[in-house]
């Protein structure tokens, strides 16, 4: 099942595309409320199939990082408490998920949000990160038809 998952500016968490309105989009939250509201054009909101962190050579996809947290922690939510990690503790364990991360371009926030929005994903019961957060047809601004 192929799921549209966003990330709305000033709104903590991820959420799931349900609809499109006239004029918005309805989302649901990805937490145990399953709230759903709408999101409008004046909201920043972003697919995290449209994401991607720097490296030193090209920049990842962030379904394939989060693959790769998922295979370090075996499915499971990060062993890593997020939060409390000292900057020290938090380049470790990225080095450990993604070995080649640019250290000038990706900050600590970069990676405690990466951390944060891969529990989110566990705990929703989403783990198959590349199948199931593909950018499906229509949903990207350069895919629509002309009207």
């Amino acid at each position: 099942m192929k799921q549209t998952i966003l990330a709305i500016s000033g709104k903590p968490g991820l959420y799931k595309l349900v609809s499109r309105g006239n004029n918005s989009l309805i989302v649901e939250a990805l937490d145990a409320t399953h709230k759903r509201m709408p999101a409008f054009g004046n909201d920043r909101i972003t697919s995290l199939a449209d994401i991607a962190m720097f490296t030193e050579t090209d920049d990842v996809p962030l379904m394939t990082i989060l693959a790769s947290l998922r295979d370090l922690e075996g499915g499971k939510e990060s062993s890593l408490n997020y939060k409390k990690a000292s900057p020290a503790e938090l380049h470790e364990y990225f080095t450990k998920v993604l070995p080649e991360w640019d250290r000038d371009r990706v900050h600590n926030s970069d990676i405690k949000k990466l951390i944060q929005w891969y529990n989110i994903l566990v705990k929703a019961g989403v783990t198959d990160f590349e199948e199931e957060m593909v950018p499906t047809e229509g949903d990207n601004i350069d895919d629509r038809k002309a009207e």
